[in-house]
């Protein structure tokens, strides 16, 4: 798991080319979660909040840190089942504007006196829409890769030692 980490963090840090395994891809995530329990931890331990918020401050640093190996070992996860990284962008769109619709609606419902499950159809619509959204890219990521090169690179899974290089071309 920690080369797999060290691989996206150090080697691969903001590349975007080439095509990475789902193992790549999970034991980075698992790795990242791991780390981010850990300062959160930390955090609470010694009352490092931000503001009044609950926020703390190693975490938010370290998941600032994180945001362009995340997206970029995304994009190259997408890559190895032959879709575009900005599949990516568009699933993180349509998400956002359905949150901003959500939002939207329970505010205009607080501000009306309404309750929250009496907000309506506009409210049941967006939280769908980001429940398919998320578990439409989540199956995209347990996906196994095509096998041999496609068009964003060699098999991260060749027995040749020379492809398994990451955004090697």
């Amino acid at each position: 798991m920690i080369q797999w980490y060290k691989k996206v963090v150090f080697e691969n840090y903001a590349n975007f080319k080439g095509r990475a395994r789902r193992s790549e891809y999970w034991y980075f995530t698992l790795a990242n979660i791991i780390i981010s329990v850990i300062t959160m931890i930390i955090d609470e331990i010694l009352h490092l909040k931000i503001g009044s918020s609950n926020s703390g401050v190693l975490n938010s640093l370290y998941g600032l840190i994180m945001f362009v190996p995340s997206i970029a070992v995304s994009v190259r996860r997408l890559h190895d089942i032959g879709k575009s990284g900005w599949l990516l962008l568009i699933a993180y769109a349509v998400m956002i504007i359905a949150a901003v619709g959500l939002v939207a609606t329970s505010m205009s419902a607080a501000m009306g006196g309404g309750e929250l499950p009496t907000i309506g159809a506009s409210f049941i619509i967006a939280i769908l829409v980001i429940l398919a959204v998320a578990i439409w890219i989540l199956i995209l990521f347990c996906k196994e890769g095509d096998q041999g090169a496609n068009k964003y690179g060699a098999d991260p899974k060749s027995d040749a030692e020379e492809i398994n290089e990451i955004g090697t071309e």
